[in-house]
Parts: C-alpha cells; structure tokens; sequence
C-alpha cells in the first residue's frame, strides 16, 4: 500500500468517527441521525420543525405564540411569506399556510422580522408589512408597501433587503452595490476601479427608515453608513444600542488579477467582516479590503494593491473579526433569552451560507457560528455552535450540500431556530443540560470540527482539487468559470445557472461564443428556471483558450456536444469587430 493510499484511508476514518459521509455517497443517504443531523455542544438539542418547504427558505423570525414566518426563496404572487404553527406540542409545524407579496419573488429577495406587532418582509425591491392579528397565523389586515427600491436594475447583484429596528421607530435597510469592485469595466481583468466611486452615492451602504410610514424610497431615508459592498445579516444589538453587520468581500482576485494572486489567496480573501456600524461608518469598499491572515485593510487591486499595500485604508472602520473569504454570512441574532447558559447571552449567532467561489479549493463554511460577547465588545473567536448541514466533507461543489443554514431567529422559550435554502428545512435548538454546570469542555467537540475541511485553512498544495488535472480547457474552466458555474458545472441553484444540460451550452455555437466575448447581463431562463445576474465578457482570452473551454463545457457535465474551433471563435470575433 502506498503512502498516498495510506493518508486517504487515514482521512477517510477521521472524517467518518466525526460523522460526515464520504463524498462519494450520496447526498440523499441519512448522515446523522441524531439532532436533525445537526452536531451541537454538549448539552443542546435540535428538533427538525420542517423537513421540507415549498419555495424553500431564507429568513426566519418567530412571534410570541411560537408561530413561525418564513420568507421564502422562491415564490409567485401571493406565496411569498410561509406561516407554520404547531398545534399540539411536538415542536414539529402542522399548519403551514402560505401569503404575501405582489410581484414573483426571486432567490435575493430576503428579510423576515417582527417589530411592535407587524410582520415586515421583502424582496429584492420592495420592504412590506402586515399588522400581526392575535391569535391568527395569517394576518387579516391589508398588505403595506413601507419602502421600494426605485432605482433600474439590469441585473441581480447585491440587492436583496435584509432589515432590522432600533428601539426608536427607525428601520434598517442596504442598498448593495451592483458591482464587485467598481471597476470601470465590471468583473473584467485588469479592468481599474473608478475614483470617487459614483455607486456611493446611492448604493454601497446602509441606508435609515422611519418605520411606520407607507411609500417611502430611498430618498426619504438617510444614509446611515457606506463603503459596504453587499450585507445580507444585520441585526441590531440592543445591549449596547449598535448597529451590527457583516459584509461580503469582493470576489474574483485569481480571475481578474492573476499576476498579482494565486487560487490559494484568492480562496482566502479577501474577509468577510463582522462590523460595529454607527451612523457615518465607512467600511472602505471599493477602495480596499481587510485582509484577516494580516490584520490589516489593504489596497484592492483595482487601486493599485498588490495584497501587501496599505495606502490610505488605514481610515476605514475595521471589523471586530475578519472571517474567511467567501464564507457567506447571511444572518446575525443577538441572543437575549434566559434559557441558554449564561455565556451565551448577548453574543452573537451567525448563519454562514457557504462559499461558491473558491475553487481550486473546496467550498467553505456551511455552518452556525456563534461570538461571544462581554460588556458590549466581542470577547473571543468565533466558535461552531451547530454544523453538519452540508452532509459531505470535502464540500467539492455547492450543490453537493445537502442543507445551507441562512436563517435564524430566536423563540419566545429562548430556543433559536435556524432555516436553510436548498428544501426549507427548519430546526429547533433548545438547551436541555445544566447551565449552571455548563463549561468550556462542553465546546471541546465543536472545537474539533474546526479540522474538517470545509471550514480549516486550506493546505496550498495538499487540499488544491487541480493539482493533478493539468487539462487545458479544464484549467481554463478552472480559473475563470468554476467561481460561479462550480467544478461540476452545476452552478449554485440560485445566481448561476447550470451549464450540465443548458440549451446555451449545448446549442447555437455562434451564440455560445458570443457569450464568452461579450458577456450576458439581464433576464435568462436556463432549463425553465429563471436567472438574472451577470456574466462578464472574457474577450481578453485567446481563441485557442475559448475554443478550449467551450469545448470542455460542451463535452462534460453530462453534455455531448460537438467542439469548438479556434477558427470558429476567430470567425465570430471578427464579425464582431466589422460591427464595431
């Protein structure tokens, strides 16, 4: 038996003793029996309250009577809140009912929250609210638009409208910026960032709502905070009257700067940040970046960084902590119940979504993590409260997690709930032990898990997915296309379309090209599901590599059509410069 055999047998163990099932089983097969398949610390227990939703699930938030509003992931007119109760006690919902919403509801739109007896939710447009009526799991008042979006949007970046209140009538509300790092071209390389930014102005930032007033846009709000790119959590911390939130980082260093990054720093950075807000914040997107190995805001290339130059960031808020890149933190909860132990009380859980961009590296996060907090500062790293959705470790593509965690709300016992996207599964965690006796050896096995794959560091050589598959229109793939599409080709179920089975990829040649030489950006459908996001050209490419790629795509991932020339590439590209 040879040493690499022997590692892998090793590896294989390990990963089963903490059980995970190997990536080669499917993803359908029960991998964890106990807790809704959920591995907690010593002491909690999960109840799974749904298995399934239709629309599945974003945000969650629970009301005083324990019944339970969903915003769902993907919803028609009229269905896009999902209302749950459970009648006799078992924890598990057996009244699901479905309401709200005007227009089709796509995969950003987001938020679900309960403020002084209304229920406020919200697409990627539009803020609504019923006014909750006591005893009724549907409201029986009249639907309110509180805020919309009144700006064009071509395209489905970063705009989804998470929401949270203060304790003086005032909500909430981001306005994402459409772009990664407002390039002059957006998501092209070598493309420079534009100074001053003009997306400032009115995206990129957090913006302040008088709560209850109908029809408002963004202009009968103030600009609370900027320099955020995108923010999908946010919560406020009432223990300290602070707004917190956690942004996205740009993505793309490998792709767009591939002279300055390798897939190894592009997988890690730049960080996702846990962020103290007060009015007049300035996070620092486009012009830089934290950087969580260096502790530091650096330069993004965009201005003339090289992932070492500081220049002027060093005037921009900084996090409390600096989480891995393309980690996907998309809810926060400042616990203030009494039925968790007392280490818990207001600190924070968060809802990591899990990466889709870092390739050649495996998918990351995936998981609940909590952070403490003391005397209104955080207090510690962040720990793993609850992990194991994803089923498989090493997390190769998204579409192997079986669950991804997104929601999570506290119960009026003081039990969390957590919702996840891919079924609209929803779990129940309540706290069963001695809080008295509760101790740091209690975390010891979650500790542990920080070993696993999907959430270590990865090892640069050891954990590369590419580094035996030197193929040219795979390696091609691999730096420019798996970020969003995914090694399997599968894309991520909700911004990226699939390219295994795509009538884009498997018809019109001349058509395919053109998407790879002069991008996509609007309204698609791919296998009769709806996509809005963008694709940006790749003309920079020679026509030997596009013929390359498109060839690979056309011929894996299920597909079997014919390749593409480098001749026909030339022929297309040459048509569309006699336009020009």
């Amino acid at each position: 038996m040879n040493k690499l055999h022997l590692n892998y047998l090793l590896t294989s163990f390990v990963l089963f003793t903490l059980g995970f099932t190997q990536h080669s089983a499917r993803k359908e097969q029960p991998f964890n029996s106990k807790n809704g398949g959920l591995f907690l610390p010593e002491g909690f227990e999960a109840t799974v309250v749904v298995d399934s939703l239709p629309g599945r699930a974003r945000h969650i938030a629970v009301n005083d009577n324990g019944d339970i509003y969903v915003k769902a992931r993907f919803a028609n007119a009229g269905e896009s809140v999902i209302a749950l109760r459970d009648t006799n006690g078992d924890g598990r919902a057996d009244i699901i009912k479905r309401f709200g919403g005007k227009a089709r509801e796509h995969a950003y739109g987001t938020a679900m929250r309960i403020y002084k007896g209304y229920l406020y939710f919200s697409s990627e447009l539009v803020v609504y609210r019923y006014k909750l009526t006591p005893g009724d799991l549907v409201p029986q008042s009249k639907e309110e638009v509180i805020l919309t979006d009144d700006h064009p949007h071509g395209m489905h970046e970063h705009i989804a409208k998470p929401l949270t209140f203060d304790d003086k009538g005032f909500m909430y509300v981001p306005f994402g910026a459409n772009s990664n790092a407002c390039q002059e071209e957006n998501r092209t390389p070598g493309s420079k960032g534009i100074t001053p930014c003009p997306i400032l102005e009115d995206h990129g930032g957090i913006w302040k709502f008088d709560a209850n007033k109908p029809g408002q846009l963004q202009k009968d709000g103030v600009k609370f905070a900027t320099g955020l790119r995108s923010v999908v959590g946010m919560d406020w911390n009432f223990a300290d009257n602070n707004l917190y939130a956690l942004q996205h980082g740009r993505d793309d260093l490998l792709r767009l700067w591939p002279q300055l990054f390798n897939g190894w720093q592009s997988a890690m950075l730049p960080s996702e940040e846990f962020l103290r807000i007060k009015e007049g914040t300035h996070a620092g997107w486009p012009y830089c970046y934290w950087d969580q190995m260096q502790n530091k805001k650096v330069l993004n290339p965009e201005y003339g960084g090289d992932g070492k130059l500081v220049g002027d960031c060093g005037q921009y808020e900084k996090p409390l902590i600096g989480f891995p890149g393309h980690w996907a933190p998309n809810d926060i909860l400042f616990y203030r119940g009494s039925q968790f132990p007392e280490r818990y009380l207001n600190g924070s859980f968060i809802a990591f979504h899990g990466s889709t961009n870092r390739a050649p590296y495996p998918q990351s996060s995936y998981f609940i993590g909590f952070v403490p907090f003391k005397n209104g500062q955080s207090a510690g790293e962040y720990e793993i409260f609850a992990d194991g959705f994803a089923g498989v470790d090493p997390i190769v593509n998204v579409s192997d997690a079986v669950y991804r965690p997104m929601g999570i709300a506290m119960g009026p016992d003081g039990s969390i709930y957590i919702a996840e996207t891919e079924k609209g599964k929803i779990w129940k965690v309540t706290y069963k032990g001695n809080k008295k006796k509760f101790a740091k050896n209690a975390l010891a096995k979650m500790e542990k898990r920080k070993s696993l794959t999907h959430i270590r560091t990865p090892d640069f050589t050891n954990d590369n997915l590419d580094k035996d598959k030197p193929v040219a229109g795979g390696n091609v793939y691999t730096v420019y296309c798996s970020a969003c599409h995914q090694r399997n080709g599968m894309g991520d179920s909700q911004r990226f379309p699939p390219l295994g089975g795509s009538e884009w990829v498997t018809g019109d040649k001349d058509k395919l090209i053109n998407v790879i030489l002069k991008g996509l950006e609007g309204p698609i459908e791919v296998k009769g599901q709806p996509y809005n996001n963008v694709m940006p050209q790749h003309s920079f490419l020679k026509d030997e590599e596009i013929s390359e790629v498109l060839t690979h795509i056309r011929t894996n991932f299920g597909n079997s059509a014919g390749p593409v020339s480098a001749e026909e590439v030339a022929r297309v590209r040459a048509a569309n410069d006699n336009v020009k």
